[in-house]
C-alpha cells in the first residue's frame, strides 16, 4: 500500500473513494478528478481506515455495498458511523447506492453521512458532490471561523 500512496500538498484537494462496482468507481474517479480533487481509492475496509486516519480528505464517497452483501455488513460505513465527529468533520461523506433517494436529509442522517445519492443519478455525480460539499461547508462555516480565531489568538478548543 505504501507504494501507491500519493503525497498530498497544501494546495491539493484530497478525495477518497471506496467502491466494489468497477463502473461506478471509474465514474466517481472521473467526476472527482474533473472537480480538481486528488483521488485515492481504498481497496479494502482496512485500507480505507488507514487512509482516512492519515489524510484529512475533503470528500469521501462510499458505495453502500462496498465489500459487503448488505449495507449492514459494510464495515467501512460502520466504522465511520461509530467514529466521533471530531475525527471526521473535515470530510464531506457521501453514500452512493440503489436503496436511496438522492439528497434525502433524513436518510443521510440515519446513515451518519452528509448526503445520499441514488446510483441512477451517477451521471450527475459531479454536480451532486459540489452541492454536498458546499452544503457541508456552509453548515460548518461558523464553527471553522471561531476555530480559526481561537488558533490565531493562541488558544485551543
Amino acid at each position: 500500500m505504501a507504494g501507491s500512496f500519493d503525497f498530498i500538498s497544501t494546495e491539493d484537494k484530497p478525495a477518497l473513494i471506496a467502491f466494489s462496482t468497477p463502473e461506478w468507481l471509474e465514474t466517481a474517479k472521473a467526476a472527482l478528478t474533473e472537480l480538481g480533487y486528488k483521488v485515492h481509492t481504498a481497496a479494502t475496509h482496512s485500507d480505507f481506515l488507514v487512509r482516512f486516519t492519515q489524510v484529512h480528505y475533503q470528500v469521501v464517497v462510499i458505495e453502500e455495498l462496498f465489500g459487503a452483501n448488505t449495507i449492514d455488513e459494510n464495515q467501512t460505513l460502520q466504522a465511520l458511523q461509530n467514529m466521533p465527529v471530531n475525527q471526521r468533520r473535515h470530510a464531506t461523506i457521501i453514500l452512493l447506492g440503489d436503496s436511496f433517494q438522492t439528497f434525502m436529509p433524513m436518510e443521510a442522517f440515519k446513515q451518519s453521512v452528509h448526503a445520499v445519492i441514488n446510483s441512477a443519478e451517477l451521471f450527475l455525480l459531479k454536480q451532486l458532490v459540489e452541492k454536498a460539499a458546499a452544503d457541508n461547508a456552509l453548515f460548518y462555516h461558523s464553527f471553522r471561523e471561531v476555530q480559526n480565531r481561537l488558533y490565531a489568538s493562541g488558544n485551543r478548543l
